[in-house]
């Protein structure tokens, strides 16, 4: 997820260069999503991941 999140980024870059308006909005807040839903299970994984199996 945190791949599709970059490769969001990369092209709300490259609209911005080329002037692109709608579409840097639109995939700024893709990557901006993905990044925060990839952040939120990464940090599920570390707490449950922890917990010790009896």
């Amino acid at each position: 997820m945190l791949y599709w999140a970059m490769v969001f980024l990369v092209v709300a870059i490259v609209a911005a260069i080329f002037g692109f308006g709608g579409i840097v909005a639109a995939a700024a807040g893709i990557a901006k999503i993905l990044f925060f839903v990839f952040l939120v299970l990464f940090v599920l994984s570390l707490i449950f991941g922890r917990r010790s199996r009896t």
